[in-house]
């Protein structure tokens, strides 16, 4: 009984002519070139016993007689069988060269610090550079749609952000990505926190104030914007407040802080711990967070303050191009989640403002579909598009 190997160049293939059918694999030209690990064991076993070079076989498919086994035909299918497992791309060495981790969010944003902490102690677990990659611009959009059209090879990660994840999505009638198609899921990197500053211009020390100050003085106050989140939760809070502001959008927080410490806006929700910083230094006041905050204890959460408006959860993951192996995937999700346990990369996530929490792939994926069905319902209530 025979059977054909195909070279990868398609110009020559190898019968097998083996006294043992059961063993023999039949080997196609479409699966020569990603023959799984059973095929290779199967087939080494085949050629083991006999193997015959053909470099000319007749389209009738005429028989080439058995060779006889020896010690030359074993160490021929000995490399035959390693060269066909060499050259499957799921079993070759991986990383093999640096990883490229997207940022979609200009340098001093959270993403950067949260992307840089994370790379550099997966670098060190993987033993090979992590290069993050800072692309800002269109909620975050043009960064990851760059990570979608990369080769899903494991050398192209995101770091996803809820509020590019799940906010360009559902804010834009035609996104240019959906995250549960166009990404894969690695894994949960963690959670993050939004607290509501103002400039020490407006006269309010409360929640409370500040609405009362925007309902007596309408289009007076400006409110900054570095992510789709910050426009969700203020349109939400003026909503629910009958107040009216006006809408002024940067590309990221690290924008939009200089101009609330100049009194440009007055108004700024951000996740951003430099804020936090000015607000300790009296140069910002701190009114209310989303969620009770670690870094800032004292300050009330939203709910507290009376503020009735649908909370989203701010959860962040790493993300790589639809479509990558699953071996590959498996070795990120497991090395990240380890990466996670550091408790130096822990304390320093935390100086963030950021609470580090792994899971699964599956996990992920199941998180996204959840919040993107919640980021749905808030929208079509809110009217809010980034359109």
């Amino acid at each position: 009984m025979s059977y054909a190997l195909w070279r990868p160049s398609g110009r020559q293939r190898i019968l097998i002519s083996s006294g043992f059918p059961s063993l023999a694999v039949p080997i196609t030209p479409s699966s020569a070139q990603f023959c799984p690990l059973r095929g290779v064991v199967l087939l080494f076993l085949a050629l083991a016993y006999d193997v015959s070079v053909a470099p000319r076989v007749t389209s009738a498919g005429a028989r080439i007689r058995a060779g006889r086994p020896s010690m030359m035909n074993f160490f021929a299918a000995l490399a035959v069988a390693l060269l066909c497992l060499a050259s499957n791309p799921a079993f070759a060495q991986y990383p093999a060269k640096p990883i490229h981790l997207m940022v979609t969010f200009p340098a001093g944003a959270i993403s950067d610090s949260v992307g840089r902490i994370v790379g550099q102690a997966l670098s060190q677990r993987l033993a090979q550079p992590v290069v993050i990659d800072n692309k800002p611009g269109a909620d975050g959009a043009i960064g990851t749609v760059a990570v979608v059209n990369s080769p899903p090879d494991g050398y192209s990660l995101l770091v996803g952000v809820p509020s590019t994840i799940l906010g360009v999505p559902t804010l834009r009638k035609n996104p240019p990505f959906r995250p549960l198609t166009d990404l894969t899921p690695v894994t949960l990197i963690g959670r993050s926190n939004f607290l509501l500053y103002v400039h020490p211009s407006v006269p309010a020390k409360t929640l409370g104030e500040l609405i009362t100050y925007a309902r007596a003085n309408p289009e007076k106050l400006n409110y900054g914007s570095g992510n789709t989140i910050a426009i969700l939760v203020t349109s939400q809070l003026a909503r629910a407040t009958d107040i009216k502001l006006v809408h002024v959008p940067y590309k990221g927080d690290a924008q939009a802080i200089p101009d609330l410490l100049a009194g440009r806006v007055q108004v700024l929700f951000s996740s951003t711990v430099t804020a936090l910083v000015h607000a300790k230094e009296g140069r910002l006041r701190v009114l209310a967070a989303l969620q009770r905050s670690s870094l800032a204890p004292e300050v009330p959460t939203m709910a507290e303050a009376g503020i009735p408006i649908s909370l989203v959860d701010v959860i962040w993951g790493i993300y790589g191009p639809a479509k990558m192996p699953r071996e590959i995937v498996a070795q990120l999700s497991r090395e990240l989640n380890l990466v996670l346990q550091i408790p130096d990369v822990r304390a320093q996530l935390a100086r963030q403002g950021f609470e580090a929490e792994g899971s699964t792939p599956e996990q992920l994926a199941a998180l996204v579909k959840e919040q993107l069905d919640v980021w749905t319902r808030i929208t079509r209530e809110s009217g809010i598009t980034l359109d």
